[in-house]
């Protein structure tokens, strides 16, 4: 535990480490833990997997167990969903076990009753894990105050902005301290997230791991030819072969996670579902059932991709293509954390060659193209006969932008339809938001 105490972090947390095995800091923790202590605003990038949560709980807590001149008065932790939440409030109420100052550790979001979570808040919290929009319906109802925030935390800063928090952290900023400290942590920073850390950072410690030999997950990445409509068959022939214990199975969509599901419950497999239209019941019990291997496969949509850490994953299966390269980087991500190893296996059909190879391109890796015998394919691959424009959707065609012009030439009167608009300005965290009109 020499090099976590190098660090700076006190006995408790050393204490905690070492049950956990947790022995030698990840490189993202290695940088940012000493940043954090000192009270220096932080904007990190790690690949998934790589510690980011003890990166920045860690030190958190460490100032708590000692208070001085600089200790947070109040830390809030912004997360886009859910799972995530309920997975950080977590991990800061096993880091603080053995603290000798009892913290007050509240976790909020939505899909559950808002009246248990305002008598939590009642005095006041030491520690608030919150998703956006459930945190400002507690501030609207005067259950929580933003002006006692001294330590902001995003967490999955990138994929906050993918959910379209955007407004709902434009509010937040508005009502919190101008004097903070501002934590910014995310694997990937587009340039959404890139204005967003430009505008709240003051003078920010920068971190960037760069994937290496040492920081890369070791997962076996597979791609599988199969018709679409023998997948389920095969994933079923895989799991009893390989003799998973458990496989992270992601889809397209919420009704293929309840008929997968089934069907591999009658193949004789312990499955459940998850996406987001469960209750946040029926959520939490999906992924306790799963964490503690009650079921074996857990087929879910890209709810699960981020903020779900299922300890000994051994296997992550893409039976739906994702429909960007990052969200494939995050979904293979569940399987190999904390040092262990794993496979994700990529289900490549006739009409998902091209996808496949464009998701390759963008995470500059190839992935060798297997066959399993007895599911051998019988399609083909459909030849491109017109551009995607990308892996999120088609660009407009010329012929669709010339009856869109004719149609409008035609009809003068008609109001076009305007593309929604997602721009968003920040405001420094050293502007004060009470002075603009």
């Amino acid at each position: 535990m020499d090099a976590f105490a190098e660090l700076g972090l006190g006995a408790p947390l050393l204490r905690v480490l070492e049950e956990r095995e947790h022995l030698t800091p990840t490189p993202v923790q290695s940088e940012a833990i000493p940043a954090v202590l000192q009270g220096r605003d932080v904007w990190a990038q790690a690949q998934t997997g790589s510690g980011k949560t003890a990166a920045f709980a860690l030190p958190i807590l460490q100032n708590f167990s000692e208070p001085h001149a600089t200790s947070p008065r109040g830390v809030l932790i912004l997360v886009p969903t859910r799972e995530l939440a309920a997975q950080v409030g977590s991990t800061f109420t096993e880091y603080a076990h053995y603290l000798a100052n009892s913290l007050k550790i509240v976790t909020v979001h939505g899909g559950v009753s808002i009246n248990p979570q305002m008598m939590k808040l009642r005095g006041r919290a030491d520690i608030v894990v919150a998703t956006p929009g459930r945190l400002l319906d507690l501030v609207e109802k005067n259950a929580f105050n933003l002006a006692t925030v001294s330590l902001l935390v995003l967490d999955e800063a990138d994929r906050l902005l993918d959910l379209g928090f955007s407004d709902e952290l434009g509010r937040i900023m508005e009502m919190l301290p101008r004097e903070r400290q501002n934590l910014l942590f995310s694997a990937t920073f587009p340039e959404a997230v890139t204005a967003l850390a430009e505008a709240i950072l003051n003078d920010p410690v920068r971190i960037e791991i760069e994937n290496s030999t040492e920081s890369t997950p070791d997962i076996l990445e597979r791609a599988i030819e199969v018709d679409v409509p023998r997948r389920t068959q095969l994933l079923v022939h895989l799991i009893k072969s390989n003799g998973w214990s458990r496989v992270l199975v992601f889809v397209a969509t919420k009704y293929a996670t309840e008929h997968i599901a089934d069907k591999l419950r009658r193949a004789g497999i312990e499955t459940g579902a998850l996406n987001g239209e469960l209750s946040q019941g029926a959520r939490t019990r999906a992924l306790a059932d799963f964490q503690s291997s009650q079921i074996q496969v857990l087929v879910a949509t890209d709810l699960a991709a981020r903020g779900i850490d299922v300890a000994q994953l051994p296997a992550v299966v893409n039976y739906d293509l994702p429909r960007s390269a990052v969200d494939y980087t995050h979904r293979i991500g569940r399987t190999a954390r904390a040092g262990e190893s794993g496979v994700a296996v990529s289900f490549v059909s006739a009409e998902t060659h091209a996808h496949f190879r464009l998701i390759e391109k963008r995470n500059q890796r190839q992935i060798p193209r297997e066959q399993i015998e007895g599911f051998e394919p019988i399609e083909t691959e459909i030849p491109k006969t017109e551009s995607t424009g990308g892996v999120k959707g088609k660009r407009k065609s010329k012929k669709d932008k010339l009856r869109e012009a004719a149609a409008q030439a035609a009809n003068p009167s008609a109001t076009p339809a305007k593309p929604l608009d997602t721009s968003f300005r920040w405001h420094r965290a050293d502007s004060n938001p009470r002075q603009r009109k």
